[in-house]
């Protein structure tokens, strides 16, 4: 079953809501690692918030959302696509422990000087151009705490976010305050008092709720007595772009000494896409192979596709 992105809007337009809740996209994500319980938690949060965020994508290109952090968990990167494909991935330090119940703060920021980064980064750029950075403290023990503050000071929209995840789901729900339209006929204070009311629904919901129930019935549960224009559902998958290939590639860039060095030490060379986790296996007579200009592997596996 594909996992779908669901839309909203409140009737009077200035509140948009959109939910999320993955199950294939988030199972491809693990399926090659094995992350201890707390980074399992943290990025299946970023990956729900980093779908929530790229749907409302005006380009054809990407968001990524990278968490740098000075304590166990080095790194936190997804990029969605604005076909709201993704990858994503994870660096630890090494010799850390992860307490399964660590926050983003005791995991991400012990030492203060953890960064959330938002990039937008557009396929077609105007010569010169360089992608969208903003730069922002780790602030808060959760993701949705930290994109909330990243949305408030760097693109000044009040955005409230829900988000869990367990082994199973990644789920999330967000509400985004919506700039009133010029000549708008809304009674003075209407929108205010609207955002207000989206708000309290919205924070009567449990994270068992979130990651238990579907979308559909989310929705209707929370804003049964509010009238919603719903939109096209979206679907969302997993994709990374990895193969046999770039991997070759890399492996020449290493140069020979270096490959043959790893073969005469293990036997083999072994690499991991970082990214989706794939292993890719090359012996004796395919890394001869790589500085020979002949092929003993195929030209080109296909992408990674889950």
């Amino acid at each position: 079953m594909t996992d779908l992105l669901k839309k909203y809007l409140f009737e009077d337009r200035t509140v948009r809501v959109q939910a999320v809740r993955l199950h294939e996209t988030w199972r491809a994500a693990q399926v090659n690692h094995d992350y201890p319980i707390a980074v399992r938690r943290l990025l299946g949060e970023l990956i729900a918030a980093s779908t929530l965020l790229a749907a409302n994508l005006k380009f054809e290109g990407s968001l990524v959302m990278q968490v740098q952090g000075d304590g166990p968990i080095a790194l936190l990167v997804v990029e969605c696509r604005a076909d709201l494909s993704l990858r994503a991935t994870v660096k630890l330090r090494q010799d850390h422990v992860v307490p399964d119940t660590g926050t983003m703060q005791s995991l991400m920021n012990p030492g203060g000087n953890g960064r959330f980064i938002v990039v937008l980064d557009p396929q077609r750029k105007a010569p010169g151009q360089q992608p969208y950075q903003g730069i922002v403290p780790i602030v808060g023990d959760t993701v949705a705490d930290a994109l909330s503050h990243y949305m408030q000071q760097s693109e000044q929209l009040e955005t409230r976010l829900w988000l869990a995840s367990d082994e199973q789901h990644a789920a999330g729900l967000l509400l985004q305050r919506l700039p009133e339209q010029g000549g708008s006929a809304h009674t003075p204070g209407a929108a205010e008092e609207t955002w207000n009311r989206a708000g309290q629904l919205a924070a009567t919901l449990k994270p068992d709720e979130l990651l238990g129930t579907d979308v559909d019935t989310l929705i209707h549960r929370l804003y049964w007595e509010e009238t919603l224009i719903a939109f096209d559902p979206l679907g969302v998958r997993w994709h990374c772009p990895c193969n046999r290939t770039k991997v070759s590639d890399m492996l020449r860039m290493l140069g020979r000494a270096e490959v043959e060095d790893i073969l005469s030490e293990r036997g083999k060379v072994e690499v991991a896409c970082d990214f989706c986790g794939k292993p890719y296996v090359f012996d004796a007579v395919d890394c001869a192979g790589l500085f020979s200009g002949s092929r003993t592997f195929p030209e080109q596996d296909p992408p990674t596709v889950h």
